[in-house]
This record gives structure tokens, sequence and C-alpha cells, in this order.
């Protein structure tokens, strides 16, 4: 487990197998439930509104994790050149570590934005949680694929249009 998360004193006897995998799966459950939500549920309002609202929001978000991945970049990078310089104050080094941390975690939030807005967009289409997790399967080898994992039947293989 990373050094930036954590499991609730009272939750610990609870911990799923896949942590990703039981977070999918119960965004996904929301994700359909608010299908049947009024209009005040945002994510209702991109399922059953203009279609163009949430794939907009995929372009968006994806652009925002791109322009986030750059932003580490970058600060990784004068890291490593205030690091490795001699003569460097510590308090520089240690500034620029935190800007390049918060790089970080500004990243993952974005990434949790195309990762919402991407499964309302499958949720939209009748596309399943377990459907997706099959194609993604599909993708490996057998050797990189989980023993049990759901597949897609070959008639359902698409590869490009």
């Amino acid at each position: 487990m990373s050094e930036k998360t954590y499991i609730p004193a009272g939750e610990q006897g609870q911990v799923p197998a896949s942590q990703i995998g039981a977070t999918l799966e119960a965004l996904a459950g929301t994700i359909h439930a608010r299908r049947n939500a009024g209009d005040e549920s945002y994510t209702h309002r991109l399922l059953t509104g203009n279609a163009d609202s949430p794939l907009k929001k995929v372009v968006e978000e994806s652009n925002e994790v791109a322009l986030a991945a750059k932003d580490v970049e970058a600060a990784r990078a004068l890291l490593a050149g205030v690091s490795g310089h001699e003569g460097s104050h510590p308090g520089m080094v240690e500034a620029f570590a935190k800007q390049a941390d918060a790089a970080c975690d500004h990243l993952r939030y974005e990434a949790a934005d195309v990762v919402y807005h991407l499964l309302v967009v499958l949720e939209r289409y009748g596309i399943d949680i377990e459907e997706f997790a099959a194609e993604l399967n599909n993708r490996m080898t057998d050797e990189e694929r989980p023993a049990g994992a759901v597949r897609l039947h070959e008639e359902h293989v698409k590869r490009g249009k």
C-alpha cells in the first residue's frame, strides 16, 4: 500500500482482495443506480441528457491528465536539477520535492475524473464493468491475465472499426 493511503481502523477486517477491483465495481454500481435518480444528480444528467456532455467530459479530463503528467515531468526535472547540484540549499530541494509531490497528487485527481467519466460513458451505452474487464483481459497474454478472468466471446472481439 502507498504511504499516501490507509484503511480506516474500523474497516481493516473487511479489506477486499483487490482494492481497484472493488472500487471500480462500487463506482460502476453507483453510476448504474444514478440512471434512475433525478435531474439533481450530475451523473443522471450525464447518463440521460445530451450525448455530447459525457463525451466532452472524457476528452476534457483526458487532456487534463496529459497536462498534469507534464507538470509532474517538469517538477521532477527541477527536483533532479537542484538535488544533484552541489551547493543547493536544502530548503530549495525540499520545496521542489513538495512541488513534485503535489503535481503527482493532481495527476491522480485528474486520472480519477477520467475513469469516472469513462465509466459513465460505458454505462450510458450499456457496457457493464464485467464486459469492460473482459475487453481488457482479452488484450493480455495468457501469462499476464489473472486466472479465472472473464473474457469476450470471439464474435465480440473487435480490433479497431
